[in-house]
């Protein structure tokens, strides 16, 4: 909306200084403080909200015993990061931008999808009955649906000059163009973003965890688009162009700021958590932005700390099931380093770093392609 300023260039003697928005940096750093803002300004009437409504769904089961005492702390403030981020982009974006629509649509259907899990656990939890929320199959079909949706439109309709059954590898320069195949590349979109959601839901076991290695991903992914997105820096760096695909760096941008102003609540000790709304959205929004620039396989090294947190998980049951006996103390990977005797703080922080190294990774791939 704010994009529109730029039509008063040269309406008037003064009107020169509405150019800056014509620079996706400026207008990602703008969405970047504007989510800030905007979380700051409603996290703390939002969780009160929620902390009245008696809004948590309790510890659960299997976790450490440490994590009883969280058993009253408010869920569902993954509304808060919603919020926080689809605004400012909104206000920042070019909203004639397919990218930033399907982009929002993804992260909207699965932040949905979270909200009546979430809703559901906590009515529940109220009659008395099983906290189980949203039943898993019914969660699947839901994350499926969208990506059966995304990757049927991008197949039909390519946003891109490239054609949509295409991909790319890391350390690699072209596009990997599959027409043969192109069938699968439904499924594929729809595992995408079905395993990237599961990821960062199961990665949200510890105050901030996610949250912040969200934010990491997010800037990443921002770079990719920006880059991509612009002929001169995809021509030197010799690398495939995406017009258009720059304003998901806009997109980007707002959910990190989004993420840093909910941390300030999340952080140890977390005044609230974000639920499934904010765990599934986030996972949504991650794997929209990788699908639409053609970077899915970046996810595994990007998101190579929720890789690790899913893959733990599913060692864990396989090796239970077939053996009887456990891999890990306990699943998902955040919490075997906390029953080795790690402060969660210092699981977090160097969850952190690991998540930092690996973007910085994924990033100096553009050279080494």
């Amino acid at each position: 909306m704010l994009y529109l300023l730029t039509r008063l260039t040269g309406a008037c003697r003064y009107c020169g200084v509405f150019n800056v928005f014509n620079y996706i940096t400026f207008r990602s750093a703008g969405a970047a403080v504007t989510a800030m803002l905007i979380a700051f300004l409603i996290g703390p009437r939002m969780i009160a909200r929620l902390r009245a409504m008696k809004v948590n769904q309790g510890v659960r089961e299997g976790t450490p015993e440490s994590h009883l005492q969280k058993g009253n702390t408010p869920t569902m403030g993954g509304v808060i990061i919603l919020i926080a981020g689809l605004v400012p982009v909104l206000l920042w974006a070019r909203l004639g931008n397919r990218y930033v629509w399907t982009a929002m649509a993804v992260t909207a259907w699965m932040g949905s999808l979270g909200f009546i899990d979430d809703y559901l656990k906590l009515r529940q939890r109220r009659n008395g009955e099983e906290n189980r929320g949203l039943i898993e199959r019914y969660k699947l079909v839901g994350q499926v649906s969208i990506g059966i949706a995304l990757g049927v439109w991008l197949l039909m309709d390519p946003i891109s000059s490239l054609p949509g059954a295409s991909s790319t590898l890391p350390f690699y320069k072209y596009v990997l163009v599959v027409p043969m195949f192109a069938w699968l590349y439904v499924p594929w979109v729809a595992f995408v973003l079905t395993g990237v959601s599961n990821a960062v839901n199961l990665t949200d076991g510890l105050d901030g965890l996610a949250t912040g290695l969200s934010a990491i991903a997010f800037a990443t992914f921002g770079i990719f688009a920006y880059v991509i997105g612009r002929s001169d820096t995809s021509h030197y760096l010799q690398i495939y162009y995406l017009a258009g695909s720059g304003e998901l760096a806009v997109f980007s941008g707002a959910f990190i700021g989004a993420l840093i102003g909910f941390l300030w609540y999340n952080t140890y000790p977390a005044q609230v958590f974000m639920g499934d709304t904010g765990s599934l959205a986030l996972g949504g929004a991650l794997g929209a932005v990788a699908v639409l620039i053609k970077r899915e396989f970046w996810l595994v090294l990007v998101g190579g700390v929720f890789v690790a947190e899913a893959l733990s998980v599913m060692l864990q049951v396989t090796s239970f099931k077939l053996t009887g006996k456990r891999i890990f103390r306990m699943s998902p990977l955040h919490h075997h380093f906390e029953l080795m005797g790690w402060p969660e703080s210092r699981v977090v922080l160097r969850f952190y770093i690991a998540g930092a190294l690996l973007a910085l990774l994924s990033i100096s791939t553009f050279k080494l392609q």
